[in-house]
């Protein structure tokens, strides 16, 4: 089970993210997602727990609490979709 964990604190590790869900179950993977040009954390990340009852225990053991001093935002991750912007969009038509 995928799951997504917000309002992390830009010092935590992805080590120190598995110990708080390997309390749950079997941890699979972990990733905090970083920005792409400058490789700071963006405060966001994903934890694959081994099966869905493990997950859902880390989700109900884990949301709200804090951790270095942020509250965690901690629930199932939605499928990603492909509209996710980019593109040339927006009012640059020729006027004449």
């Amino acid at each position: 089970m995928k799951i997504y964990v917000g309002n992390l604190s830009y010092d935590v590790t992805e080590e120190e993210l598995r110990q708080e869900f390997e309390a749950f179950g079997g941890v699979e993977s972990v990733s905090i997602i970083t920005d792409k040009y400058s490789g700071r954390p963006k405060g966001f990340g994903f934890v694959e727990m081994a099966s869905v009852s493990e997950g859902q225990a880390a989700i109900t053991g884990l949301n709200g609490k804090t951790l270095k001093e942020r509250t965690l935002n901690v629930n199932a991750a939605r499928p990603r979709s492909d509209n996710r912007g980019g593109g040339f969009g927006g009012g640059r038509e020729r006027r004449y």
